[in-house]
């Protein structure tokens, strides 16, 4: 039997960092098991890179807390660690007249939130992004990024790995919950303390422990498409449309990647398998089951509704083209290239109430620590969530 300290299930970004904060707190006995060959394998690694600087979030919330401390820090690993970055900035756009009270929530929200945002108008919008259009105003966040999320993942694989203090169990499935140990495809693994941050099987890994009953991940699909040049051109930085807040989705949006690709996207298409990236692909015996849940909250949750009657048509690029030509001036549908990047966002939903969960959920039990809804801005938060998890939740205690 393997055993040690602190076991860690999943190696994506939650899972590298909150072992880092463990290693500054004192611990020194680590394992992290993934059953991918690599880190980050899925939402952390297929993610658009942005990181984001807290304007969305309502103020008070785990996410409104994490997530402008959390950019602060990946900004400044990557200048130290001499890892891509590009300051970008972004501009969030109103398609419509409607959509300027939401515009001006979120210049509330980001103001209470501890951000710096300025509400421009037409010229000021034509100076930092020429092709973008808007209704009256936009909202500017000069402090949004890109990264490139795989070689931040691997830096801090690199870093873990040659510390001596963490051993790395990839191609290692989790099984089940034992006697302090957990079960897995390469055998029992005996703990003192488990972090479940297994990301899209979070959930899975918590019914185990009896945590967490009344919720569920279901996986949305987020595709992208690419610009060719001259219209790549265009794009200097990231812009976004106005999202509707009630629902956790920020809506296709244009970014410039760190290395001059601009991707557009990603949908959030309900999927039928926590790793379904293609039509079929990914499918497996939890379809039904997905679907009667999809079923469920269609019929029990309207903003669910709203997203599962839209998002689809997206599929066909004739209404992915559409919804992305109300954000710029100039577009044309041979501008676009098809690019194989996808991702699958895992959405926490409360069963008991219908809900799609907008924040972040951390639960404790006994020695174990489950966190759940890892969704973005999880990747932007990662470095300071860790800090805070290892604080609130195990120092003190262990």
């Amino acid at each position: 039997m393997f055993s040690a300290h602190t076991v860690i299930c999943g190696a994506g970004i939650l899972g590298l960092t909150i072992a880092r904060e463990l290693i500054k707190a004192g611990f020194d006995d680590i394992i992290i098991f993934d059953k991918e060959p690599a880190p980050g394998m899925h939402a952390s690694g297929r993610n658009s890179g942005v990181l984001h600087a807290g304007i969305y979030y309502d103020p008070g919330t785990l996410k409104a807390q994490m997530c402008l401390e959390g950019n602060r820090r990946m900004q400044a690993y990557c200048e130290e660690n001499g890892l891509p970055l590009f300051k970008s900035g972004k501009v969030i756009v109103a398609r419509t007249e409607t959509e300027l009270d939401t515009l001006d929530e979120l210049e509330r929200r980001a103001t209470a939130n501890g951000c710096t945002v300025e509400m421009i108008d037409k010229t000021q919008l034509a100076e930092l992004e020429p092709n973008a259009k808007t209704v009256e105003r936009a909202l500017h966040s000069p402090f949004t990024a890109v990264v490139d999320s795989k070689k931040i993942l691997t830096a801090m694989h690199h870093e873990l790995d040659t510390s001596g203090k963490v051993r790395f169990f990839f191609n290692t499935r989790f099984l089940d919950k034992g006697y302090d140990s957990v079960l897995t495809s390469e055998g029992p693994i005996k703990y003192s303390l488990f972090i479940n941050a297994a990301g899209a099987y979070s959930d899975r890994v918590a019914h185990a422990f009896g945590v967490a009953p009344n919720y569920r991940l279901l996986p949305f699909k987020g595709i992208y498409h690419k610009l060719k040049k001259p219209a790549a051109d265009q794009i200097n930085g990231s812009i976004y449309p106005v999202p509707n807040i009630k629902n956790p989705f920020l809506g296709i949006h244009f970014t410039r990647s760190v290395h001059g690709d601009v991707y557009v996207g990603p949908t959030a298409i309900p999927a039928f398998g926590r790793e379904n990236y293609g039509i079929l692909k990914g499918l497996d015996a939890e379809f039904l089951s997905i679907l009667f849940q999809d079923l469920n909250l269609f019929m029990g949750n309207e903003k669910f509704r709203q997203v599962a009657m839209e998002e689809p048509r997206k599929y066909f690029f004739k209404y992915f083209f559409n919804d992305t030509a109300k954000l710029v001036k100039h577009i044309s549908p041979d501008d676009f290239i098809s690019t194989s990047k996808m991702g699958i966002r895992p959405q926490l939903v409360n069963t008991d109430t219908c809900e799609l969960v907008m924040d972040f959920v951390i639960k404790r039990h006994n020695n174990t620590i489950h966190i759940l809804n890892s969704i973005s801005p999880a990747f932007t938060s990662s470095m300071y969530f860790a800090e805070l998890t290892v604080k609130d939740h195990v120092e003190g205690i262990y």
